[in-house]
């Protein structure tokens, strides 16, 4: 168990907190190309700061503090102009690096600043960057900046701390239970067939490499050369899944909003067939943890995850908690955040960020499992168990992804 003073170095992510710094050593995406299309001033709350995200109309994106220095109204509902983004409520005009470079019915200009932070688009997503300067290589995830993928983004906004949602990609034996017996207990009561099998962990193995942790695990009853554990699916350092998925890969990303909430991006892909255009744009699709009438969805192995995650409640109480031998992956992760927090505390590079150009080009290739359990006999051999929330309906999933 943790002291309650560790469980807030590892969970508060508000400015001047050990983990808030360490976090903003990272690009983060913060919203995705096709919101920001339908609305060209968005509000975004990341690591506890309210910011405004903005298209001007040069076609430039920028990101600034949300609060207006004359008077304090949001910049969220702001005027995208040539030259940046004006306030609303007196015409103040800032510049992309935050400058108020117009103060109308003013004669002389006060130099204010608003805080201001860099942004990139790659693979549909908004990426930004609130640390100091200069900022790293924005990482280009081979998964992002392929051209031979079709893909799609889910969104998940859950009130529950990042690091319990993380943590969950560290514990794999969490499979035999929540997405195995807990999953044919779900189909029993809604009258079904069982859909699950569920097997014993003989294995697991964790082992670190250059952009993470590698994932791996045995079943009973699999040989040892299976990609479960040869290979198995790595965790891309400090918030990111990554998993093969039976030749369509996929990458969770969570982004920490605040102390009590994340954003949750499911990132989706699918081969391009060798005759088809591009796609114009990327779809995205909203992804609920809860029903209507505020009932959790346990459905689906992705919204049982959720459930674990929200259950353990605002920021989970880890002084109370018991870790046994299959919480190891649990407890390396926390070893690694904890040295990355005292590397940065030093005015160290904490790990995995890249500065050398040439490390970043053309893509980042991460290797993945290719046939999983849980992507074949785990869900009866097909998709049906996933499913999709658009616009309040529910479809059929394209994808499934290891949660």
């Amino acid at each position: 168990m943790l002291t309650a003073e560790e469980n807030d170095r590892l969970t508060r992510v508000g400015p001047g907190t050990p983990m808030g710094n360490l976090l903003r050593r990272y690009w983060h995406p913060i919203s995705t190309v096709a919101e920001l299309g339908e609305e060209p001033v968005l509000a975004v709350r990341v690591l506890g700061e309210d910011l405004a995200l903005y298209r001007n109309d040069r076609g430039e994106i920028g990101l600034i503090a949300s609060r207006c220095a004359h008077r304090g109204a949001s910049l969220a509902y702001g005027i995208p102009e040539l030259n940046g983004i004006r306030c609303p409520y007196h015409g103040w005009l800032y510049d992309r690096s935050g400058a108020c470079i117009e103060q109308p019915s003013e004669t002389a200009l006060l130099p204010l600043r608003l805080s201001a932070y860099p942004v990139q688009e790659m693979g549909g997503l908004i990426f930004a960057y609130l640390g100091p300067s200069p900022a790293p290589e924005l990482p280009r995830w081979d998964l992002m900046v392929r051209d031979d993928l079709e893909r799609d983004i889910g969104i998940s906004r859950l009130p529950c701390n990042w690091l319990q949602i993380m943590e969950n990609s560290l514990d794999p034996v969490h499979l035999e239970y929540l997405h195995s017996n807990y999953m044919n207990h779900v189909m029993k009561r809604l009258g079904k067939p069982p859909v699950a099998t569920s097997r014993h962990h003989v294995k697991l193995g964790f082992d670190v490499f250059e952009h993470g942790i590698v994932k791996r695990r045995l079943l009973e009853g699999q040989p040892e050369d299976v990609d479960d554990w040869q290979i198995g699916h790595p965790i891309l350092f400090p918030n990111m899944l990554a998993v093969g998925n039976t030749g369509r890969p996929t990458v969770q990303i969570r982004v920490p909003v605040d102390d009590t909430h994340t954003l949750h991006y499911w990132y989706n892909t699918n081969p391009r067939s060798a005759d088809a255009e591009p796609q114009a744009s990327i779809p995205t699709w909203k992804f609920p943890y809860k029903h209507d009438d505020g009932r959790i969805i346990v459905e689906t192995v992705f919204n049982q995850d959720m459930m674990a995650w929200v259950t353990q409640g605002e920021i989970s109480d880890r002084t109370d908690e018991h870790l046994v031998t299959a919480d190891k992956g649990v407890m390396l992760y926390r070893k690694m955040l904890l040295e990355q927090i005292e590397k940065v505390e030093r005015g160290e590079n904490p790990f995995g960020v890249i500065r050398d150009p040439s490390l970043n080009t053309p893509m980042i290739e991460i290797r993945r499992e290719v046939k999983a359990h849980y992507s074949g006999d785990f869900i009866g051999g097909n998709d049906q168990n996933e499913v999709r929330y658009v616009r309040g309906e529910t479809v059929g999933a394209g994808s499934t992804s290891k949660v």
